[in-house]
């Protein structure tokens, strides 16, 4: 059973990621990109000012190049 819920886990993980870093290596200006993530987010009732979002990316951009 834990087998699965990690494979489940990695998976959802693994689109999370893809999606993001599609996002931010999409052809459109930064300023664009951020505008979507931000709307994407308050779709989902996730509110999020322009130094939260300037972390995240931050985060983000991290995470890929550890990766």
């Amino acid at each position: 059973m834990k087998k699965g819920i990690a494979i489940a886990a990695t998976f959802i993980g693994g689109i999370a990621v893809g999606a993001t870093l599609g996002l931010l290596f999409a052809p459109e200006k930064g300023v664009d990109q951020r505008r979507k993530i931000k709307e994407a987010l308050r779709k989902h009732g996730i509110k999020i000012g322009k130094s939260d979002l300037d972390e995240l990316v931050e985060d983000i951009d991290q995470a890929t190049e550890e990766a």
